[in-house]
């Protein structure tokens, strides 16, 4: 894989890309953000999901206080299975024996990922492409030799650097066409599941389109993990908080947080666009619809954008 992407470097060659890692920094560290934001593991949960709404940031470095070395990181994933989409819900019903305002004090080493894939700062940006792929991970700490955390490197940052070597592509190419949808009377628990069990960030929300005579399906709009947190983050949860279960929290449905305003892609659209397009808006995924019924057809990301540049 690696071999692959550094020969279409090479055969496009205006990119001036280092392929070989380096005894100082690699140019890993021309696109990683240094600025990094890091908890320490007794920060709570929900201090945690605040600092990701506020920050629109998916993933927190958890380091000791005193020598800043790495110990953890907390994702949105991790977040969102906390709150009802998978193992990590135990907190909830078995630790804390169903307070939730209990658990989402809990400290976030309780529910923080152990251990971090991380990428050294002499690594290169086809280093990081080539990881993200392999390992399924969408972001690394960068670490120097002390193991200290000098940046953050993000597939956005990555495909951001390489998507000249997609121009040539269109979103038909490499699309989802899978598409795993919910409708706007789905609770947040169920969708939360829904990411969760099958590693999703994004789901559209689709209904029957009342303009239309046919009653087909159209997107009406979707759910992102962020929106999810944000939801989370702004306390509107205790709004809804009649007593200490978890339950109680999460019976709210996704048209009440859903963003409506959707933009989204052609099967036709060449991937640079698109690309372009998703950097510009600061959104990390589209759906697919058909030019001429806007029924949804596919999914478009940038880890589809990714896959594209490295396979």
């Amino acid at each position: 894989m690696r071999n692959r992407i550094i020969n279409k470097v090479n055969s496009y060659g205006k990119l001036d890309l280092q392929t070989n890692p380096s005894n100082n920094d690699g140019d890993i560290m021309d696109i990683a953000f240094k600025d990094v934001i890091t908890v320490s593991q007794s920060s709570s949960i929900i201090e945690i999901a605040n600092i990701m709404s506020e920050k629109n940031i998916r993933r927190i470095p958890v380091t000791d206080p005193g020598s800043g070395k790495l110990l953890g990181i907390v994702t949105s994933m991790d977040i969102l299975d906390f709150f009802g989409g998978g193992k990590k819900y135990n907190l909830i019903t078995q630790t804390h024996k169903g307070n939730f305002l209990s658990a989402i004090n809990a400290p976030i080493k309780e529910i923080m990922t152990t251990p971090v894939k991380t990428m050294k700062n002499t690594d290169t940006i086809i280093d990081a492409a080539t990881l993200m792929l392999e390992d399924d991970v969408g972001g690394f700490p960068i670490v120097n030799s002390e193991d200290e955390i000098v940046g953050m490197v993000t597939e956005g940052d990555v495909v951001n650097k390489l998507d000249k070597l997609i121009v040539n592509l269109e979103v038909q190419d490499v699309m989802a066409t899978d598409i795993i949808s919910t409708t706007p009377g789905t609770r947040i628990e169920g969708i939360t599941k829904i990411m969760v069990r099958n590693s999703l960030r994004r789901i559209p929300i689709v209904g029957e389109d009342v303009e239309s005579q046919s009653n087909e399906e159209k997107v009406q709009g979707y759910v992102t993990a962020s929106d999810v947190l944000e939801y989370i983050g702004k306390h509107k949860l205790f709004t809804k908080l009649f007593s200490n279960e978890g339950e109680d929290v999460v019976d709210t449905t996704i048209d009440q947080l859903m963003i409506t305003d959707v933009i989204s892609a052609s099967k036709y659209d060449k991937l640079s666009d698109i690309s372009d397009l998703m950097f510009e808006q600061n959104i990390r995924g589209l759906p697919v619809v058909d030019e001429d019924t806007g029924k949804l057809i596919g999914m478009i990301t940038i880890r589809d954008l990714l896959r594209a540049i490295v396979e």
